[in-house]
């Protein structure tokens, strides 16, 4: 069986998300497609060399990194007014074109988060509390099917983007050898999940 091109379920986007920034659901419709086609390029690439899928290469703390990644910058190229953080390691990941100098900030409040987990319903580590806008992706990859070339393809089936601040995050302490992180805490997750974008 060749691989599939995936493409997301316009009827499970969210008619009447708010979304700042002049931010469309189709600058997200947009932006999960070029993911899409990427792994389909690339992975088609790679069984007709008899080669492992990339899906099943990555580790998954690699596959968020480069997930965040691909459609942080796909949603700087879709969008009308957010532009990628120039800052190495800047905080937020999309920042207001033209707000920053350079469009890069250590740390600034205008702008989007882009986070991905496989953690259905979006709950996710992050370095610290902020008040910001965060944007949740949830994937899923399919590890177990075998022959591996029947494997179903990478696919996002959550979409989350909300307005959080300090009190809505629990702090994760860890030993001396692990890095301080913040996770949203019950009523901050149910708060995030209240402004979906997509559910499939």
């Amino acid at each position: 069986m060749p691989v599939v091109r995936n493409a997301l379920d316009n009827s499970k986007f969210n008619p009447v998300a708010e979304l700042p920034y002049q931010l469309r659901v189709e600058d997200y419709r947009l932006a999960v497609q070029d993911v899409y086609d990427f792994f389909y390029d690339v992975n088609t690439g790679l069984l007709t060399k008899g080669l492992e899928r990339l899906d099943d290469m990555l580790r998954p703390a690699i596959m968020s990194g480069v997930l965040s990644d691909m459609l942080t910058a796909s949603l700087a190229k879709h969008s009308r007014a957010l532009a990628v953080n120039a800052y190495p390691n800047g905080h937020p990941d999309l920042v207001l074109k033209n707000h920053y100098p350079d469009n890069a900030v250590r740390a600034g409040e205008h702008g989007v988060e882009v986070k991905t987990t496989r953690k259905a319903g979006g709950a996710v580590d992050t370095h610290g509390a902020r008040v910001q806008w965060m944007c949740v992706f949830v994937y899923v990859v399919d590890r177990q099917t075998e022959p591996v070339r029947d494997r179903r393809p990478l696919t996002f089936t959550e979409i989350y983007l909300g307005r959080v601040g300090l009190d809505d995050f629990r702090r994760n302490e860890r030993g001396e050898l692990g890095t301080r992180t913040a996770t949203l805490h019950a009523e901050g997750i149910a708060k995030l999940r209240r402004s979906w974008i997509y559910l499939a």
